[in-house]
């Protein structure tokens, strides 16, 4: 038990020590930020994000993120840059360089060469007083007082605070870009998040039967239509449009409290006005009035207004979304 609890006391120590981190270098972030969003933002290339070892690591997470939010960008290992991957970097690129200390080998080999060619270097680093802090053109702040290891020794906090900023500088690209969720959806067409942001609710009713009725028609009607559907309700239809609905939970709740259906007819049973969303809507939209309705089933209506069909949770489910 000692030990259990000793592991939980260090990992929430761990979290703790990082996230304290994480709020100074909010208070770090100064003129040299904004100076090279607009670097960015201005600039005709990519973005070329280099570094060794564990920051080489967050380099290309950073590179990932910027390419999924409207900022393209390679990653270039910085010890393969100086024995031939400089032919990465073109004429427009801008370069963000990576290193806790600003002082290795391989970043004091670089940054001069990268800026012989006349690109911009921007340097995420803990030390701006490091070579590479003080001959990058605009240097941000990740400096942390010490890592999580016991040992301070392996990179933790540090590149916790590297991610951090890179996200930083996603987000407030994305934003002066006016990068939107359909821009999103474009870079990420495939899984359950691509599909919550282009799935629409006509995606999803097509391969659905159309269960429905008339008014008129006899409770046997309806259950047959209900049970040979496979969707668990169906529209009351009238001209096209409809006026109710009715769930194999309202056939249930009539049978327990009468015996004689011949007398009912679908209009005794249904609904009035039931909730409805039009088939160019988001499936996500589907999802969100289903729960917030408590509801398992919605019916679908076209630009006209008329039935169009039936999405059920299972089909959010199916695709993921739910």
């Amino acid at each position: 038990m000692k030990n259990k609890l000793t592991i939980i006391a260090k990992a929430k120590q761990t979290i703790l020590e990082e996230s304290n981190a994480i709020a100074n270098i909010a208070e770090l972030v100064d003129q040299n930020f904004e100076n090279a969003i607009h670097c960015i933002n201005n600039s005709k290339g990519r973005v070329i994000i280099t570094g060794i070892g564990k920051s080489a690591n967050i380099a290309t997470k950073i590179v990932a993120t910027f390419n999924s939010t409207g900022t393209p960008a390679i990653f270039m290992h910085a010890a393969d840059a100086i024995h031939g991957d400089l032919g990465n970097v073109l004429e427009d690129d801008v370069v963000i360089c990576i290193s806790k200390s600003g002082n290795t080998p391989e970043i004091k080999v670089l940054v001069p060469l990268i800026k012989n060619y006349g690109n911009k270097v921007i340097a995420i680093t803990g030390n701006t007083s490091s070579f590479l802090g003080t001959n990058a053109d605009y240097t941000l702040n990740t400096y942390v007082e010490k890592e999580a290891c016991p040992n301070n020794l392996a990179p933790t906090t540090s590149t916790t605070a590297q991610l951090v900023m890179g996200d930083a500088l996603a987000v407030c690209l994305l934003e002066l870009k006016g990068f939107t969720s359909k821009d999103f959806a474009k870079y990420h067409p495939g899984g359950a998040l691509g599909k919550r942001l282009y799935l629409r609710v006509s995606d999803l009713i097509k391969n659905n039967e159309l269960p429905q009725v008339s008014e008129e028609d006899t409770i046997v009607k309806v259950i047959v239509e209900i049970s040979e559907k496979r969707l668990g309700v169906t529209a009351v239809i009238k001209n096209k449009a409809i006026v109710g609905i009715i769930t194999d939970g309202d056939i249930r709740r009539m049978l327990s409290k009468n015996t004689d259906i011949e007398r009912f007819k679908a209009k005794d049973i249904m609904s009035k006005n039931p909730k409805t969303i039009g088939t160019d809507a988001m499936a996500i939209e589907a999802l969100e009035t289903l729960e917030s309705n408590s509801i398992t089933q919605i019916l679908a209506v076209d630009t006209q207004n008329n039935y169009a069909g039936v999405v059920h949770l299972h089909d959010l489910i199916k695709e993921g979304i739910f």
